[in-house]
């Protein structure tokens, strides 16, 4: 069920983002008369074909090698060496915050706040609640301010609650021992960054 429910709309918001971004591309070439000019013309003369890019976007470019590395971690490489993931959970992630404390931490720590930053904007951008264009005020109006500070006092709330259940609990859990904990150190001897 999990690549029905995670992995599969994971990849089609990611598609989805970058077919937007080509198609909002070639319809500026075709409104602006770009579409006749050759690159090396439209480098010349300095022609902006691409949509500006909003924080969000940026933060979800960011956010994929995070979260590609921790489903490869997570998913990939036990389904690769043990042929099955079945046997990698939270006891799994607590082991390896035991064994690799900065790396963990680090790159729990950058996935929760960015995933959250980028989930709340993206809420916020999909309700039309973010700053910009917030009627005559704008962006620099106190409405559109108040807003940008709601925003990332939520996005700061979720990723506090997040890191809380997360890196409070599951990351103190500790070494495992015995056979499993045997073979939890295997599984992260094969991680590039970590073996």
């Amino acid at each position: 069920m999990e690549p029905l429910l995670v992995t599969l709309p994971l990849l089609t918001h990611i598609a989805s983002g970058l077919i937007l971004r080509i198609h909002r591309r070639n319809a500026s070439l075709v409104r602006y008369g770009g579409s006749e000019l050759s690159p090396s013309s439209r480098l010349a003369s300095k022609t902006h074909i691409w949509p500006p890019i909003s924080y969000a976007s940026i933060s979800g470019y960011v956010l994929m090698p995070l979260v590609l590395g921790h489903a490869f971690v997570n998913r990939v490489l036990p389904w690769w060496v043990e042929g099955g993931s079945s046997g990698v959970g939270l006891g799994f992630v607590g082991h390896g915050f035991a064994k690799h404390p900065v790396m963990d931490w680090m790159g729990y720590a950058a996935l929760i706040g960015i995933a959250s930053g980028h989930i709340v904007w993206g809420w916020a951008k999909w309700m039309g609640w973010t700053p910009v264009g917030v009627g005559e005020l704008g962006s620099n109006g106190k409405k559109g301010k108040r807003r940008w500070w709601v925003i990332n006092g939520i996005s700061a709330l979720v990723a506090g609650v997040w890191m809380a259940g997360g890196l409070g609990i599951v990351a103190r859990g500790g070494r495992a021992t015995g056979w499993v904990g045997k073979g939890w150190d295997e599984l992260y001897a094969r991680v590039p960054l970590l073996g």
